[in-house]
């Protein structure tokens, strides 16, 4: 079963009116400051086994019953269910061990009997099979934790008769507890974690967590994750009711009737993405100030993070930058040189691998701003250059792309494609563009729609976006993109879809996808090229707005501790 989502779009929407639909979702951003994220399986099961104190113990665990798949487990398909099942098996033999949180208000132990049994059958197949472990964070240190967790409850039941008798399971191939055991012994040792260690922390020793100096931020979360603030609390009775950490977990689970969402707060990360994207497709609309100010106050000399209790990185910059400029609000990206590496720009220093959008959003950050009439530093024009060439670099052979922050290659294209038509240096950008324009018409699927496992909204949108932002001259764009469109306008109240952000399990930010897929709309009935319907059910209306101009004469002008905690 999957997990019940919101329309992608409030209804009003679905019949052409985007703008009705883009004022809810500005107004949104201020009504809901601490961002719009689905709920989390993985998250939700850390708080069962955490916080069974907490309200809405009994609806978590209903949350987790109901969202299990057919096959046993939970989550995505391929390897991505592997953390949300590791959590949610967890949880429910959490439960069963004790009688008095959770099992008899939800029903009875039969059921929770029965889903763990399920879950525990699907690892276990999964797990002696070479399943491929997604790079999503710090894999390394949340699956061998729970998995041994999960061999400690299985060794309590295999006491007296039960299915589980003897069951054991291991890691996968390649993996070991080797980087978990040393953070765990660092923090017992009072070593100051990385802040990005912290979004993790309910996956640390418990005792370690103890006296080691880590205290929640405003609004009172560890980690911008509920889970990572749980185990900050820990006991609740040596706590004050009033404790900011339990003032934030209390809010957080009552949003969303006991199961909760992850990453969150993710105020700046939200604002930056919702406004750069439908001012990037030309939708007009304005701006709270309140708004504007939070995303200026956020940027220091090391850029801005995603969201309170998270560090700062180059990608939640960059798009911050962008969205200032995009609302006249230009700001000098120099914070952004401290990312600069070899290879292009990092996420975070440190990060283990390269994310295409990272640099894709970096790209937009530096164009915008030379664009915008400031006389930038001969560098920064330099950048634009040896942006281009690395993005093109990472671009497969048949165009597409591919990041480490997203599942979909819907959305590496759309940031990649849309940054080179942009901001890129020519020819290199148009020949990569047109690259990229023809697999999105190669990939899209009978009904119109483009998905990696299936047609989705925001995938469906990110491909808009690409075939009406460009200009390619290559055949088929119109027709494509009103197939595409035509999907998007029907199925525009239906729930988004799946998750497909990388976090600790792939995560869906509502608000981000929602902006997406009214980006797209919007694009379609301003193409002057298409006639799509626009005032309600197979009404045609059309106007006219004319594509960015790429720009094609603009020449150059003249831790110590990061590598023994490793990266995530």
């Amino acid at each position: 079963m999957s997990i019940e989502g919101e329309a992608a779009v409030p209804s009003g929407a679905d019949n052409g009116g985007v703008d009705p639909a883009v004022h809810d979702l500005i107004d949104s951003l201020v009504a809901e400051p601490w961002g719009q994220v689905a709920p989390s399986v993985y998250e939700t099961a850390r708080l069962v086994t955490l916080s069974p104190w907490l309200e809405g113990h009994a609806e978590r665990i209903t949350f987790l019953v109901r969202n299990q798949r057919a096959d046993g487990g939970w989550g995505p398909p391929d390897g991505y269910a592997l953390v949300p099942t590791l959590s949610a098996t967890e949880a429910l033999l959490a439960t069963l061990r004790t009688t008095r949180f959770g099992a008899q208000r939800y029903g009875g132990k039969a059921d929770l009997a029965a889903a763990a049994d399920r879950g525990v059958r699907a690892l276990t197949i999964w797990l002696r099979t070479d399943l491929l472990v997604p790079d999503t964070p710090a894999a390394d240190l949340i699956v061998p934790s729970l998995v041994a967790a999960i061999n400690q409850h299985l060794d309590w039941v295999s006491q007296s008769p039960t299915m589980w008798q003897g069951s054991r399971l291991g890691l996968p191939a390649g993996m070991d507890d080797t980087r978990l055991a040393k953070v765990r012994h660092a923090l017992a040792a009072g070593v100051e974690l990385p802040p990005k260690l912290l979004h993790f922390l309910e996956v640390l020793d418990p005792a370690a967590r103890r006296d080691t100096g880590i205290h929640p931020v405003p609004p009172g979360a560890v980690g911008a994750s509920p889970a990572a603030t749980a185990a900050c609390v820990g006991d609740p009775d040596t706590l004050a009711p009033t404790d900011p950490a339990l003032t934030f977990l209390a809010t957080v689970a009552t949003g969303h009737g006991g199961p909760v969402p992850c990453p969150l707060p993710i105020t700046v990360f939200e604002r930056a993405w919702v406004i750069s994207g439908l001012r990037r497709a030309g939708v007009q609309f304005a701006v709270p100030p309140s708004v504007v100010a939070s995303l200026r106050g956020a940027l220091g000399p090391v850029g801005s993070p995603a969201g309170p209790g998270l560090p700062a990185d180059a990608d939640t910059t960059s798009v911050a930058l962008y969205a200032l400029g995009q609302v006249g609000q230009a700001v000098d990206p120099q914070s952004l040189w401290k990312y600069e590496t070899a290879d292009g720009f990092c996420t975070w220093p440190g990060e283990d691998g390269f994310s295409v959008s990272t640099n894709a959003h970096v790209l937009d950050a530096f164009g915008h701003y030379v664009r915008s009439g400031a006389d930038p530093e001969p560098r920064y024009v330099a950048a634009i250059d040896r942006l281009t060439a690395t993005l093109r670099e990472h671009q497969q052979v048949d165009g597409e792309w591919s990041d480490r922050w997203h599942a979909s290659p819907f959305y590496a294209i759309a940031c990649s494609t849309l940054a080179l038509n942009d901001f890129g240096r020519e020819p290199a950008a148009g020949e990569s563009v047109t690259k990229a324009v023809r697999w999105i018409l190669a990939n899209q699927r009978d009904d119109g729609s483009w998905g990696r496992w299936g047609g989705t909204l925001e995938e469906t949108a990110y491909a808009v976006q690409v075939l009406l932002s460009t200009r390619t001259g290559v055949v088929g764009v119109g027709p494509a993109a009103k197939r595409g469109y035509t999907y998007l306008h029907e199925a525009a109240t239906q729930t988004i879809g799946p998750a497909l952000w990388y976090g600790k399990e792939l995560y869906r930010p509502t608000a981000i996808v929602r902006a997406a897929v009214l980006a797209a709309m919007h694009l379609a009935q301003q193409h002057p090229e298409l006639t799509v319907p626009a005032g309600g059910q197979g009404s045609g209306t059309a106007a006219t707005v004319q594509p960015k101009p790429r720009q094609t004469d603009e020449k150059p002008r003249s831790g110590p501790l990061e590598g023994f905690f490793g990266h995530c």
